[in-house]
């Protein structure tokens, strides 16, 4: 069984047929000239509401009422929603009421012509994807619209194809657009402060060095050991900057070979030596505008630093075989597991270097000196890769808790991270348990208690008690003097610990 009804008058369109959803369209009915046509207003349907996409809205801007006729219709047709305007300042009225997706707009027009519609329209709908028309083409005209913000150029007479072509493909680069936008803005949230995870003094110290020092210019040269987040502060400078809409290019000096570290930073031309087979932008070029991060600048070779001092003393480059330098505006942020001072005394650094860079220093302290924070960031990781993997894990056993407290970690945050990764994969129950850390870390515990004895003891008894006693007082000491939770990190009853701390005579709160 089917039926169908339609409504000559354009009012309403309706199907119907049997075990297949149902569609209304409604179209309301406008005129303009000669020509009545009209757009799905709304619709009801038993499709779900996210199968139909929203029409776009374009303005059509021409003088002649018939390329407006046929525009409309080809458009309509395409189920684009149509405004009309038979001048430029016509079309500027419609455009400030109401915002429109794209604009097909004419350049020879009485009145306000083209480009000085397309000059006001950028002012009031920067959004807006601008795409101008004429039968009077020259590449002149075209430069000169693109230089002013257009999307394309189509020359009269044109295809109806040809239309409908460049319109999509700006959808497409528009989508691209707002894609690109979102993916700055969840960048920019993943290295907010917010995401570098401390209750530390010190580092708080650091945050508050960053927020002032991350609105400026100034060179700035973070030291720290290995695996600290150099880069994940260099990352926070720039994405609160007000460079974060522009490139931040990381570079390892240490991991390019020398005889292609120059290239990469600086650029060649076509011909500068055997391989140069085209011309290429250097990272200093790429980071126009934005940030460039020297991880690892006590490996920069001596001529390579002498080159470094002449960009960040007079903001220009030089291409390899290039005899004419190229202004540039690049904030430079370098960071090292060097000590620099050293390394200038002993002749492998430059002293004049080594002052450019020293501006404004910040010094990420080791994991080790601040044990607070790796609770926090226990936490953290575990959430991050229980989204990243689809698991559940809650948190983690107080026994593997201890063991990574009392862990040396002498790859910081970084060994910390792949840790609760790999926990994190080989977990099979609610939390993270002391067999699912690696076995050094697990071996570490028989380390962590020897470290307890006394020396030079080899009584048993004695030994024991001693290694007791130490055990309740740092028990006692993590949990602020609360035997309850003291006696359930030491895996005893209570009244056994009231029992020990009497018996060995452990005096609380020393």
């Amino acid at each position: 069984m089917e039926w169908c009804e339609k409504k000559r008058n354009g009012i309403m369109n309706f199907t119907q047929y049997s075990n297949i959803p149902i569609v209304f369209w409604v179209y309301p009915i406008f005129q303009s000239s000669r020509l009545m046509w009209g757009y799905p207003l709304f619709q009801y349907s038993n499709i779900p509401r996210e199968e139909f996409m929203i029409p776009k809205r374009i303005l059509i801007v021409d003088d002649e009422e018939n390329i407006r006729h046929m525009l409309s219709v080809i458009l309509i047709k395409e189920r684009y929603e149509v405004e009309t305007a038979s001048n430029g300042e016509e079309g500027l009225q419609k455009a400030t009421g109401s915002p429109f997706d794209q604009v097909l707009c004419d350049i020879r027009m009485p009145r306000m012509d083209g480009l000085e519609f397309l000059k006001e329209m950028r002012k009031i709908a920067g959004e807006a994807t601008i795409i101008m028309m004429s039968a009077y083409g020259t590449v002149d005209i075209a430069i000169e619209a693109m230089k002013l913000g257009a999307y394309d150029y189509i020359s009269k007479p044109f295809k109806p194809d040809e239309i409908i072509l460049t319109l999509k493909k700006a959808e497409e680069r528009e989508q691209l657009r707002r894609e690109n936008q979102l993916l700055r803005k969840e960048v920019a949230k993943e290295y907010s402060f917010e995401n570098i995870v401390s209750k530390n003094e010190k580092m708080q110290k650091m945050f508050d060095v960053i927020k002032k020092v991350a609105i400026y210019k100034s060179t700035v040269l973070i030291t720290g050991e290995s695996g600290t987040g150099k880069e994940l502060v260099a990352r926070a400078l720039h994405y609160n900057s007000d460079r974060s809409q522009n490139p931040f290019m990381p570079v390892n000096c240490g991991a390019i070979p020398e005889n292609l570290l120059e290239s990469e930073l600086f650029g060649h031309v076509k011909g500068a030596f055997t391989d140069a087979i085209r011309t290429k932008k250097g990272l200093f070029e790429e980071a126009d505008g934005g940030t460039l991060f020297l991880d690892e600048i006590g490996e920069l070779p001596v001529q390579l630093q002498v080159k470094l001092l002449r960009v960040l003393q007079d903001g220009e480059i030089r291409r390899i075989g290039e005899s004419k330098s190229i202004q540039i505006d690049v904030r430079i942020v370098a960071a090292t597991v060097k000590d620099l001072s050293k390394e200038v005394n002993e002749g492998r650094f430059r002293e004049d270097l080594f002052y450019r860079l020293h501006v404004l220093p910040i010094h990420i302290p080791p994991l080790r000196e601040r044990k607070e924070d790796i609770p926090l960031l226990i936490q953290h990781f575990i959430g991050k890769y229980n989204q990243a993997m689809n698991k559940n894990v809650a948190g983690i056993d107080h026994k593997a808790l201890e063991i990574l407290m009392n862990y040396k970690w002498y790859g910081n945050v970084r060994e910390l991270e792949n840790t609760i990764e790999r926990a994190i994969v080989l977990a099979d129950k609610d939390n993270i348990e002391l067999e699912n850390l690696p076995i050094e870390i697990q071996n570490f515990k028989e380390e962590f208690q020897l470290e307890l004895l006394p020396e030079e003891e080899y009584s048993i008894k004695k030994t024991s008690k001693s290694l007791e006693t130490n055990l309740i007082k740092k028990a006692l000491k993590k949990t602020k003097g609360n035997h309850t939770h003291a006696a359930r990190l030491l895996e005893i009853s209570h009244r056994a610990l009231l029992y020990k701390i009497k018996e060995y005579g452990i005096v609380e709160n020393e």
